[in-house]
């Protein structure tokens, strides 16, 4: 049973609102002092909860989103288990010896668990520097990026780059035709295009070179994924993917081939079957 009182009531619709409002002309005066202010809130309070709330909500949907909330939860506090540290914004401690309490303001404040709820798992490796910052958007983005950009050669052949600061970008190959070059940060994740240039190069990311599958499965009305992985050898693999959404699985796929396959980390781009 369940204990909100109100758990069996159906919420009100936009219609059955607006036709209490237009009631308000016809209360008395000591009653509209009170009943306004009290519509005023519900409004409020509609307006700032999910969609899915009123009628037209789809509860698949809503399950799913709640069920893909708990995996990104779990994979946040494996992360805080394992690696130890909270985000971006603070220093990495050692990995915890007990399980970590967790406060409202480290859900709140949380750079890494903002970072997973969007889809983004944290990285095998570390992400380029932009003057010193660690710079995650030029890892997850394909827009192209000004930057100031200096080609480092080593025995007359282009060898690596310095990208705003940063001079840990090798190059892979000089483009046919072209001025640019193909570069790789460390020789870990995407290849980008960089297109030097005397007051403001620019730097994008390369489209995914391959396609992998990932596999909708459903049996006794749960959905669940898996990607289809080909090995060097001809095998194909089915790994499964903890997720209950089209996008938590693409993100988990990502972080399996982060984990695994840093090199193609970025390269490599999905298609659902």
């Amino acid at each position: 049973m369940s204990s909100n009182p109100f758990a069996d009531f159906p919420p009100m619709s936009e219609e059955e609102l607006d036709a209490c409002a237009a009631r308000l002309e016809t209360l008395p005066e000591d009653h509209a002092d009170w009943v306004m202010p009290l519509l005023l809130e519900c409004k409020r309070a509609r307006a700032g909860a999910p969609a899915s709330i009123g009628s037209e909500g789809n509860p698949e949907a809503v399950a799913a989103d709640l069920t893909q909330i708990v995996l990104d939860t779990a994979e946040w506090l494996r992360t805080l288990w394992e690696v130890g540290y909270m985000g971006a914004a603070t220093l990495p401690v050692p990995p915890r010896t007990h399980f970590p309490q967790i406060e409202v303001e480290d859900v709140l404040k949380s750079a890494l668990f903002a970072r997973i709820r969007q889809g983004k798992h944290p990285l095998p490796f570390p992400p380029p520097t932009r003057w010193g910052s660690p710079w995650h958007e030029v890892v997850e983005s394909n827009e192209a990026q000004s930057v100031e950009a200096e080609i480092i050669e080593d025995e007359g052949q282009p060898a690596f780059a310095i990208v705003d600061g940063c001079n840990r970008w090798r190059i892979v190959r000089p483009e046919f035709g072209s001025t640019s070059f193909v570069v790789q940060h460390e020789g870990k994740g995407p290849l980008y295009r960089l297109t030097p240039d005397p007051f403001m190069s620019t730097l994008q990311r390369l489209p995914p070179e391959v396609q992998r599958r990932i596999l909708v499965r459903e049996r006794a009305g749960v959905r669940s994924f898996a990607l289809e992985w080909l090995h060097e050898n001809g095998r194909i693999e089915e790994v499964p993917l903890r997720a209950a959404t089209r996008e938590g699985a693409e993100a988990t796929a990502g972080a399996w081939i982060a984990r695994h396959h840093p090199a193609h980390y970025g390269r490599i781009g999905f298609e659902h079957a």
